[in-house]
């Protein structure tokens, strides 16, 4: 079973779906790591300013909650994470953003996170 998950792009604002993607993740029992290096808490998570920051050296899942070009200058380091699964949530996702992680050799899921959770992000 899958227990730690970074969110990438995660955010303080409760109607956006990288604060959404926090909530359902603890909701669900799993040990979340929020990413953004603009703040320094999250839904009372400590929030990280990159993957390198997050003490795990391995990671069951990231989810990106950014735009592609953000996303693709970050796959190195989910590379180096370790990570099980990287998924591209809807707005995160592009051909090139794909294809270099498929070249890393990252499990790429392009679908929406919280749902791939078993939460309906309405409820959010």
């Amino acid at each position: 079973m899958l227990h730690t998950v970074a969110i990438v792009g995660a955010s303080a604002d409760p109607s956006k779906y990288g604060n959404k993607a926090v909530r359902a993740y603890r909701d669900a029992g799993w040990t979340v790591y929020p990413v953004n290096p603009r703040l320094a808490q999250i839904e009372g998570l400590s929030c990280y300013p990159d993957l390198d920051a997050i003490p795990e050296a391995r990671l069951d899942r990231v989810s990106f909650y950014v735009p592609p070009e953000v996303g693709l200058g970050l796959l190195d380091r989910v590379a180096k994470k370790q990570v099980g699964e990287l998924w591209l949530n809807p707005g995160a996702d592009s051909p090139e953003v794909v294809a270099r992680a498929a070249a890393l050799g990252l499990n790429v899921i392009q679908a929406c996170a919280i749902l791939g959770v078993g939460r309906d992000p309405g409820l959010y």
